[in-house]
């Protein structure tokens, strides 16, 4: 079903589009047979992973430091992250001459922390998980006159929904999308597009097993603190949900799958075998999902799916390799 579309976001992502395509070229959409068949439905890979971060966050970064420095006059960025956030400010930062500190928490994933030094970002390693590291960056970002970059900004979802957007317009007869939730940009990012496209395609959200913050806030009706945890899905690892994207998920989401670490694996192991993607068990985490509802799919439906960070480590792929 399709609704009429909503020309002032349509506007706005056309802009946003145009801004990114100046760095960044639109990312492949694609069918793959080997997935297909396994999965018993027509399947769409957004191909996110092959942007220079691996990750469609850095859509946002462009936007965001863009839209800021046409408001105000700033010296340097700051941010916490897992990683993708962390290496779309930092790129984004590159792109403009500045200076670009990020913050992550102790023992977080050693590739994505080289990627972000490799941009040109000076890191600091502070707290047990990325909530600690949130709290660190406002201070350090308020002592050293820093601009503090949030996970979460109108903006940021902004750029991500350029994602959905060439997605929607390639594929229009999508029925499902299936969207791992962190903090929440990234789905936001496609409800967003398909208000400005009118599109009646389902938006399904997936989190992991182990951070379950959003479905348990959305019962609860308000942001809630869960329990620290573990895992390989660290760009879902987030504790406290975020009240604007809550209140838009509520709205736009039909449900929340989540995922345990085994279907992560496997969904990991899927990608390389039937794509030859490498793909970070965050990003594989839709993939993981749209299986474990397998028996829900209909014949004609067409379900889009979003391969995003590219930082596997080497220990997790062997691990996904041999189940």
């Amino acid at each position: 079903m399709s609704h009429q579309l909503n020309q002032s976001k349509l506007n706005q992502l056309n802009e946003a589009a145009q801004l990114i395509y100046e760095v960044l070229p639109p990312t492949p959409a694609l069918a793959w047979p080997g997935l297909n068949g396994a999965l018993g439905a027509k399947l769409w890979v957004k191909h996110e992973n092959h942007l220079p971060t691996g990750a469609f966050k850095v859509r946002g970064g462009l936007v965001y430091v863009d839209r800021l420095l046409k408001t105000q006059s700033v010296t340097g960025l700051c941010a916490a992250t897992r990683g993708n956030h962390g290496q779309s400010i930092a790129f984004a930062a590159a792109r403009q001459g500045l200076k670009a500190v990020i913050v992550v928490p102790k023992g977080n994933n050693p590739d994505k922390n080289q990627a972000m030094i490799a941009l040109g970002a000076q890191l600091i390693e502070y707290g047990e998980d990325f909530d600690e590291s949130v709290a660190h960056a406002r201070t350090y970002a308020e002592a050293e006159g820093l601009h503090l970059v949030p996970s979460f900004h109108e903006d940021l979802v902004l750029g991500v929904a350029t994602y959905a957007y060439e997605l929607l317009t390639k594929v229009p007869a999508l029925t499902k999308i299936y969207v791992p939730i962190g903090l929440g940009s990234g789905i936001c990012g496609v409800l967003f597009a398909k208000a400005a496209l009118g599109h009646g395609v389902e938006v399904i959200g997936v989190v992991a097993d182990a951070f379950k913050t959003y479905p348990r806030s959305l019962h609860a009706g308000e942001p809630i603190l869960t329990e620290p945890a573990d895992s390989i899905a660290d760009g879902l690892a987030v504790r406290l949900a975020n009240p604007q994207a809550l209140a838009m998920i509520k709205k736009g989401v039909s449900r929340i799958v989540a995922v345990g670490e085994k279907a992560l694996l496997g969904a990991i192991g899927e990608l390389a075998k039937h794509t030859d993607n490498l793909v970070e068990g965050a990003g594989a985490a839709s993939l993981a999902a749209a299986f474990l509802e397998r028996d829900t799919h209909a014949r004609n439906d067409q379900i889009g799916i979003v391969a995003s960070g590219g930082n596997l480590e080497a220990k997790v792929l062997a691990q996904a390799l041999a189940l």
